[in-house]
């Protein structure tokens, strides 16, 4: 009867054990990514957003754009200007190359 309790009893040991790891891993990063989001929250509040309003311009139908509209990499976006260079400035941008239009468009 005690060997049969004792087989029992070191069966069941390897799961006691994986559960109690997953649990402590588990509570481990809960914590960890509670740090994370209080980290955020104090960097967030200390970052000075720059103001993009001498770049921004409305166009009808589309909305609010920053960047130059003529260069071939322009996001047409009210946040990024580009794909190449996201923060600006447009003027003097090493990456400008115009728009090439289609046959269709330079007709009209």
């Amino acid at each position: 009867m005690l060997n049969t309790l004792l087989v029992i009893a070191v069966g069941f040991l390897p799961s006691l054990i994986s559960l109690w790891v997953i649990r402590k891993t588990h509570l481990r990063s809960r914590l960890r990514l509670r740090q994370a989001a209080m980290n955020f929250r104090s960097v967030q509040g200390g970052q000075n957003v720059r103001s993009v309003e001498g770049d921004r311009y409305y166009l009808e139908g589309v909305g609010y754009l920053i960047g130059d509209i003529s260069c071939k990499f322009n996001a047409r976006s009210g946040y990024i200007r580009c794909a190449v260079n996201p923060d600006g400035p447009c003027n003097g941008c090493r990456h400008y190359e115009p728009k090439k239009f289609a046959d269709s468009e330079k007709k009209a």
